[in-house]
Order: structure tokens, then C-alpha cells, then sequence
């Protein structure tokens, strides 16, 4: 699933095209996605002016006109796609298209259609149910040691667990949680509540830099992920451990491979030496 560097990589892609355009025609092309589309959706969309292309956590928010939210979320398989020409036509699995006063064609394609898009007002954002409990964004000046060290609390699940939940940092996913804790050496397996002071800052400052990489890189290409050019993401050339499950540690004389394990149902990588 995309984690925050992909999402941020397709904002970055949609803002130059949408932000001040506005959207002379919108069409949806089934009745749902994870969830169905709302009322009147395509309808509401029609005649809006696009005010600005924002992301929270792993939620793009498209703010337009009428103090309305656009919010899309990419699910497992979603990627959108930018034509400033003529389009090309419909695939099987285009779900959206967006046409703007300057004839620019920004399509939402989906094959497993875990994604899903919804429409609100601006002023319900604070308390719209998928935002309102989400943590501080990682990239922000608000996220650092002591936010993280708040946010873990007192919590004895293991630190890897509970990174990725959403209230504690916003938008890191098992990817970057793994190659954050490589960063900062600190054991997946350790007791959340433990991270503190040092640690926390460490940790902070480790997940700030794997992302802002990430993101330079243009993210992560597993499976699905696409820019919104079309092209992969380059930085899964880059994993320290994500994936390398029986490789040498490329960063310690360990005669260990990278290990392998499962926690909260998800995989995690780690050097057992490097990582305390």
C-alpha cells in the first residue's frame, strides 16, 4: 500500500496542473471504489475551482471552491494520470477522469479498487472520521523526539507496532518503518515505551531523512506505485533491510543476515546486531 513518500509523490504531480485550474467536466465511470462514491458526486465536482492539491498522512486533499474537500486515497493498486493533450482512451480500469477549463485530462485508475474518494466540507475536516485522530505529520516542524516520545507513551507493544499507527506519526507505513528503525538502531522488537529522549530523537530525525529520500527518489515502486508521469519509483533500490531478508547488512561487519519476522501481521527486516 502507499505509504506517505508515493502519496506525496502523486500531490506533487497533480498540484502544478490542477492548483488554480477549474474543473469543467468530471465523470465517474462506476459506482464505487472500496466504498461507493458520494451523492451527486461528479455533479458537485462539475464548475470548481481547485484551490490547492494537499496531502495528511496518506490522504490526498483536494481543496476546491464552495468550501469543498476532495479526499482520495490510492488503496493498494490506485495511481492517477496527468494528459495535457488529447487523451488516450479509457482503460478497463479508469474509474475517474477530471477535465479542466484548460484541457487537461487527470485520470484515477484502480485495479483492485481498494482505493476510495470522498467529497466534504472543508469546515468537517477536523472532525472527519478517517483525520480527526491522526497523529502529527512527520515532515512537519511539529514531529520531532519529544512529539514521538509523547505520542508512544507508555505503550509496551513492540516499537515497530507501534509506528505504524497512524495516531502516533501520521502517513509511516512498513516500509519506512523498518528502514527508519535500521537508521536510527533501534530493535524493532523493542518495547515502544522505551523510546525515549535519545532514542526518540534519533528515531525522529531517522524517519524525517528515509522519507524526504524517499520522496526525492520518487518513492517506492513494489508493485503498482506510478508517478503521475507514469514512471516507477527508484528508492526500493535503496532498502538497508526492507525485502533483503537473508542478505549481509550492508553497514556493520555482522556475520548475521538480515532477519525476518512477523509482527502485528506484517513483515519486518532488521539487522539484529546493528539494531538494539
Amino acid at each position: 500500500m502507499p505509504e506517505l513518500p508515493e502519496v506525496e509523490t502523486v500531490r506533487r504531480g497533480l498540484a502544478p496542473v490542477l492548483e488554480g485550474a477549474v474543473i469543467a467536466r468530471a465523470s465517474v465511470f462506476r459506482p464505487d471504489l472500496r466504498f461507493p462514491f458520494p451523492s451527486g458526486f461528479a455533479e458537485a465536482l462539475g464548475g470548481c475551482k481547485v484551490i490547492s492539491v494537499d496531502r495528511r498522512a496518506k490522504y490526498l486533499l483536494i481543496r476546491l471552491s464552495g468550501d469543498l474537500v476532495l479526499l482520495s486515497h490510492l488503496g493498494m493498486s490506485g495511481k492517477f494520470r496527468i494528459f495535457e493533450g488529447p487523451p488516450p482512451a479509457l482503460e478497463t480500469h479508469d474509474h475517474v477522469e477530471l477535465v479542466t477549463d484548460g484541457g487537461v485530462t487527470v485520470r484515477y485508475n484502480d485495479p483492485r479498487r481498494f482505493g476510495f474518494m470522498d467529497l466534504f466540507a472543508q469546515s468537517a475536516q477536523a472532525t472527519h472520521k478517517l483525520l480527526a485522530d491522526l497523529g502529527p505529520e512527520p515532515l512537519s516542524n511539529a514531529f520531532d523526539g519529544a512529539a514521538l516520545a509523547a505520542g508512544l507513551g507508555e505503550r509496551r507493544s513492540a516499537i515497530k507496532v507501534a509506528l505504524l499507527d497512524q495516531r502516533v506519526v501520521a502517513g509511516v507505513g512498513n516500509i519506512y518503518a523498518s528502514e527508519a528503525l535500521y537508521r536510527a538502531g533501534i530493535s524493532p522488537k523493542r518495547m515502544a515505551r522505551t523510546v525515549k529522549g535519545g532514542r526518540a530523537d534519533k528515531l525522529a530525525q531517522s524517519i524525517r531523512d528515509v522519507l524526504n529520500e524517499a520522496i526525492a527518489a520518487g518513492g517506492s515502486s513494489l508493485r503498482d506505485h506510478r508517478q503521475t508521469s507514469g514512471e516507477l519509483g527508484y528508492f526500493q533500490h535503496r532498502f538497508k533491510v526492507y525485502g533483503r531478508a537473508g542478505e549481509k547488512c550492508a553497514d556493520c561487519d555482522c556475520t548475521k543476515a538480515i532477519r525476518q519476522i512477523v509482527q502485528g501481521g506484517r513483515s519486518t527486516f532488521y539487522c539484529a546486531k546493528r539494531q538494539r
